[in-house]
């Protein structure tokens, strides 16, 4: 990939690049050491005097993944030549480990970026724990993925949890803390760090309840921490549910469902939905 500007006004070059072009510092000061800026084709230094009407390139090469490329299920929602929004299934990964080096959803998306010619690489932008399924936003380069950690993202769950919700709608404001090692996982606790979340009811049944619920902080483990907190676990949820929750289930009942945000580089209001559903 590579980014293009043609100058509006006469100014050093790493004043385009920061205000013009919004490549952060980290990435700016890489380019430079390796020769990777240019301007009217021809390589410069971050001091160089751009005139108006002049052209500055940059070329935005990722390395070469450790893991390998796999072709497999990947279910597209959103593409441009910046971002891509995909639906991860219940029980991937996002991301090689050190017991999993294939069948992630890394593998099988560095494995599309191969089949369809486009020189990206991983960039998550946003994470979900393996077993929780739906939408997961990742950026295609670097330069898209600093812009990306500066979005106000909103995000909204839906959840079948246990039992009968009592509030329609609320918020839940809990703090939430990482349980005494050797274990990962959290708590509401005193001790933690602030934590809130908006829910609102769905819809009701006989032994369980389906809610839409939004992270306004965004802890490890936070929604199915505060619905276990509620004492209303979320279906299926192995770690926090007590084995009162499974119903027969493989996996939790929390599905990533919407994700809204102005596109950093285009500016365009995106609201992209999952696919999938959170459903008995």
């Amino acid at each position: 990939m590579e980014l293009k500007h043609i100058a509006k006004r006469d100014s050093r070059l790493s004043i385009i690049l920061k205000e013009e072009m919004k490549i952060s510092t980290g990435l700016m000061n890489r380019l430079k050491w390796q020769d990777r800026i240019f301007v009217n084709g021809l390589p410069q230094h971050t001091d160089y005097p751009v005139k108006t009407g002049d052209l500055v390139t940059v070329p935005l090469d990722e390395p070469e993944p450790e893991y390998p490329a796999e072709e497999g299920p990947l279910a597209v929602i959103y593409e441009d030549e910046h971002l891509l929004a995909v639906d991860k299934p219940a029980g991937m990964l996002i991301h090689p480990s050190r017991s999993r080096f294939d069948g992630t959803l890394a593998n099988f998306v560095v494995g599309y970026y191969q089949k369809t010619g486009q020189k990206c690489a991983f960039h998550p932008v946003i994470r979900l724990d393996r077993d929780t399924f739906g939408i997961v936003l990742l950026a295609k380069n670097s330069h898209a993925h600093a812009l990306m950690q500066q979005c106000d993202l909103k995000k909204t769950y839906h959840a079948l949890v246990l039992g009968n919700w009592e509030q329609e709608k609320g918020i839940i404001d809990a703090p939430i803390a990482r349980k005494p090692l050797p274990s990962l996982l959290r708590e509401v606790s005193p001790e933690g760090k602030p934590c809130i979340t908006e829910f609102e009811v769905l819809q009701r049944h006989e032994s369980f309840t389906k809610l839409q619920l939004r992270p306004v902080t965004g802890r490890t483990h936070q929604l199915r921490v505060h619905c276990a907190h509620m004492g209303h676990p979320i279906l299926g949820d192995p770690q926090y549910g007590n084995g009162e929750s499974g119903f027969g289930l493989e996996s939790q009942m929390l599905c990533a469902k919407t994700l809204e945000f102005t596109h950093p580089i285009t500016g365009e209001y995106l609201v992209l939905e999952s696919n999938m559903e959170a459903m008995l």
